[in-house]
């Protein structure tokens, strides 16, 4: 036996405990304390509270870096000895405005730091109206304001940084979601975006345009319901038999496959008028340009729903004020005036996440292929660029995968209406190397489970043989879809 052994280990065993003690969470009340004295930039107002169930504490803080600018902030800390040593930032939803704080204590429960914030446009979206600050933090800038503000709580209350970082977010905490991958690519190691709203303003412009034809030519649910049937029975024979005739799995076709559904849909309902079939042209095809032609946004996917495709155009009131009719707002100048305010702010379309991937970055991405609120066109045509930009499907998938799901809804769905869970994913991923390839997504109906469907990352996608009733996955097609006109991308400011 060696006789420095005893020594050597002894040795050893002090130093673990040295660092041991300086690794060490600092004590709780000397914890609040810093967190009460801590200085935050921007920050007007700083409240720290304790919360039970589960225990932990929360600060609230609000953010003005600008005049006219108002962001509250939330960040929810578990107890030291319970901290899992990540932060993540959720996302908010529609126009924001306010901070669901119940939502918070169930990831803090299971260890997380979180923070999310209101996006500046409390007390209701009214607030954006001639204000270029507001429109500036519900673009980029209060996610980002409250991932440092996050992430300097975090290092105060724990005396160390978190190890690693997340963004999770859905529909505008999508929009969230591709913003900060984009602008700031330091901020987390992974991100998630759930059905995104990242081509915010040509989306808006889409919802404008359905609400024009809609008001001017209404279906009645009946009606709707017909469009809708006939479209789920002809693309039936593109599905696999759990599909047909039930939901459109990839809502991607050709203007032949528009006049054949709504043909159909007038052989089902007798009540559906010329005038109807010219409004589902336009709705189905989606708007353009009064003077160009332009493609400004596709349209509403076929075997969606119509009403669910209109409303949400407060963006409109914060470009033209308040009082003025949206019936009037045209489709050339108008939409030319708007796009170049908003655009460069709320838009996430910049393809180049080089800067992301470099740092190793990981990104997960959902869209519903019967999503009318977010359709999936611009989701699929934005992961197109960014192969362009990066060379090939290969390189891009490296980092950056997208799923688009079958039946899917903004929410609910006729088909899969449970969607993965994709944060412990994209952990996964960036902290163990275990890329994402088949998820699940699942239908349930009060509670229960009625069928699973493997979900691939796009472009595959699943085949079934009809022989022996096994499911596989197989190469799906790329693109086929109209790319949004550039000039309504333009490119990101500050």
């Amino acid at each position: 036996m060696n006789p420095k052994l005893p020594f050597l280990c002894a040795a050893a065993l002090l130093c673990c405990l040295s660092a041991s003690a300086q690794q060490a969470p600092p004590p709780a009340d000397a914890r609040l304390a810093t967190l009460k004295a801590l200085k935050i930039d921007a920050a007007t107002s700083v409240r720290v509270e304790h919360a039970d169930s589960p225990s932990r504490i929360i600060v609230k803080l609000v953010l003005q870096p600008a005049k006219g600018s108002n962001i509250n902030v939330e960040v929810s800390l578990p107890d030291a000895e319970k901290w899992n040593g990540r932060f993540v930032g959720f996302g908010n939803g529609g126009a924001a405005g306010k901070i669901n704080s119940g939502s918070l204590a169930g990831p803090t429960g299971a260890g997380y730091a979180v923070a999310t914030t209101d996006m500046g446009t409390a007390p209701n979206p009214d607030s954006g109206v001639g204000n270029r600050e507001v429109w500036k933090d519900f673009g980029f800038r209060a996610t980002h304001l409250m991932t440092v503000a996050g992430k300097q709580i975090v290092q105060a209350y724990y005396g160390k940084p978190p190890e690693f970082s997340y963004f999770s977010g859905g529909s505008t905490g999508g929009q969230q979601a591709l913003q900060e991958a984009q602008r700031y690519p330091e901020d987390y190691d992974g991100i998630t975006a759930a059905v995104p709203a990242h081509c915010r303003t040509p989306l808006h412009a889409y919802f404008l345009w359905n609400d024009q034809i809609l008001k001017k030519c209404p279906f009645t649910k009946a009606q709707e319901a017909n469009v809708i049937a006939a479209a789920n029975e002809y693309m039936a024979k593109r599905e696999i038999p759990l599909a047909a005739g039930k939901f459109v799995s990839d809502p991607r076709c050709t203007a032949q496959d528009i006049d054949a559904v709504i043909a159909l849909a007038r052989q089902k309902d007798s009540t559906l008028t010329d005038e109807h079939a010219a409004a589902l042209h336009k709705l189905f095809d989606g708007p353009r340009h009064a003077v160009t032609g332009e493609r400004i946004f596709n349209g509403i996917p076929l075997g969606a729903s119509l009403e669910s495709a209109h409303g949400h155009l407060y963006l409109f009131k914060w470009v033209f004020g308040a009082t003025k009719p949206l019936e009037e707002i045209n489709f050339g100048p108008d939409i030319d005036t708007y796009t170049a305010a908003l655009g460069p702010y709320l838009n996430a379309e910049n393809p180049d996440l080089t800067a992301f991937e470099k740092r190793g970055g990981k990104l997960i991405a959902t869209t519903g292929s019967a999503d009318s609120v977010v359709p999936c066109s611009a989701t699929i045509d934005y992961y197109e660029r960014v192969i362009e930009r990066f060379g090939s499907l290969e390189k891009v998938q490296s980092f950056f995968r997208l799923y688009l799901v079958p039946g899917m809804a903004h929410g609910g769905g006729p088909g899969v209406n449970q969607p993965p869970s994709l944060l412990e994913t994209v952990r996964a991923w960036r902290e163990k190397g275990t890329t994402p390839g088949m998820l699940t997504g699942r239908h349930v109906v009060d509670g229960k489970v009625e069928w699973e469907l493997p979900l691939y990352p796009y472009p595959s996608k699943i085949s079934q043989d009809t022989t022996t009733n096994t499911i596989e996955t197989v190469e799906g097609k790329r693109g086929g879809i109209e790319r949004v006109a550039e000039r309504f991308r333009p490119p990101a400011a500050e």
